[in-house]
């Protein structure tokens, strides 16, 4: 098991790749009926809470494998059996959102404890594998024990927040702190000496389809709202538009993911890959939580929410929103280069998410709310078709050169 060619040609995701997503899609799947159940109940804290932590434990597990098999993935025996142990440390993660959630929204403590316990069955498979590569590859040996050590440390923080349960507020506190902590591992054990031989291109493709995954969770929330305004009303032009918006929603948000040149950059500027790798978090988050934001819209449009439509609505639009400076966000810093230009079609994306949100606040149904929120990320699509995409190839020759 050691390093692969970073310079590789015709590098993708393998078979047992893509098996490993499929549990994500559970987990993904449970953070959002979770928030849109308390959502709808106008439970806002417990739900953005949960959602936040629940969601940032699913993103951090997929994306410690994903580097680690991206350089040194070999596809033997032991690596396909690892990989299966971490997939059982998923699915355990994902039975332990639901309690996450609730534990939240009573408010007393936090109840993590399926959600370590995936994650000590998960770092078992990776703490071992990083052993390996240590002992097999002395080119990588110091990054290697770098993280097992960093890992196996943070998993020891996990179980003595597990042990001591403190109170909510404390908990969750000590949570993010012991989230940030994480975030540095890679930081300090890649920057230690020579880093991990993780593939460009590879990992480029390995992000994008987690975001195709993750827009499943659009896909799923669309049908959801679309079966609901059946089941009042059966086929009608308010069904037809929930269909065609939140459609075109997961459509447009795809189209404007994949205008970022990620593997084109990276592949000459490596030391970019931590930026853009964090700041996918909230990519995913948001994506998800938009997912969850239709389910939302379902209960309302059954009359069973207790929110009203304008809350109902927001529950879309403020997750586009959160997407598109995500991804601006990441634009910049990966290029490192500002275009004005993102000014005019970011505030055009703004303004249609407010034109959104005023239509049913002046009395337009839900359904023309999602259907105008559908057409934020048009926005962008345009101005990449039209202006962008010159921008950015000028920008990618002048990295080139």
């Amino acid at each position: 098991m050691v390093g692969r060619d970073i310079g590789e040609r015709h590098r993708a995701a393998t078979p047992l790749e893509l098996l490993f997503d499929l549990t994500f899609v559970v987990a993904f799947s449970q953070a959002g009926s979770q928030a849109a159940h308390l959502l709808e109940l106008g439970h806002w804290g417990a739900a953005i809470t949960g959602f936040v932590l629940g969601v940032f434990g699913v993103i951090w597990a997929w994306i410690n494998y994903t580097w680690l098999a991206s350089a040194f993935d070999n596809d033997d025996l032991w690596f396909r059996l690892a990989t299966f142990v971490q997939m059982v440390g998923v699915i355990l993660l994902a039975l332990g959102i639901p309690a996450l959630f609730h534990s939240i929204d009573e408010g007393h403590h936090l109840d993590n404890v399926l959600l370590v316990a995936g994650y000590i069955v998960m770092r078992i498979a990776g703490i071992a594998l990083w052993l390996r590569v240590a002992r097999q590859d002395p080119a990588h040996r110091g990054a290697a024990l770098r993280y097992a050590g960093l890992v196996g440390l943070m998993q020891i923080g996990w179980i003595v927040l597990l042990v001591i349960d403190p109170p909510l507020v404390v908990a969750v506190t000590l949570f993010v702190v012991l989230g940030g902590l994480e975030m540095l591992v890679p930081m300090t054990a890649e920057g230690g000496g020579r880093s991990t031989p993780w593939h460009p291109h590879h990992i480029a493709e390995r992000y994008s389809l987690l975001t195709i995954i993750t827009l499943g969770e659009v896909v799923l929330g669309t049908v959801l709202s679309v079966s609901a305004v059946v089941e009042e009303e059966g086929w009608s032009l308010v069904a037809g538009v929930v269909a065609f918006g939140g459609t075109a929603l997961a459509f447009g948000l795809w189209w404007v993911y994949f205008m970022m040149p990620s593997a084109q950059v990276l592949s000459v500027r490596r030391e970019r890959s931590f930026a853009w790798g964090y700041g996918h978090i909230a990519i995913f988050a948001s994506i998800a939580a938009t997912g969850a934001g239709l389910h939302v819209a379902a209960y309302a449009i059954r009359d069973e929410a207790h929110i009203d439509d304008i809350a109902a609505l927001l529950t879309v639009a403020i997750p586009v929103g959160v997407f598109v400076v995500a991804l601006y966000v990441i634009y910049t810093v990966l290029l490192r280069a500002f275009d004005p230009f993102h000014l005019l079609l970011f505030g055009g994306t703004v303004l249609v998410l407010i034109a959104a949100v005023a239509a049913v606040a002046l009395g337009a149904p839900l359904s023309l709310g999602i259907g105008i929120v559908a057409l934020a990320p048009i926005v962008s699509v345009i101005g990449y078709e039209t202006v962008g995409h010159r921008h950015q190839a000028a920008l990618l020759e002048e990295l080139r050169a």
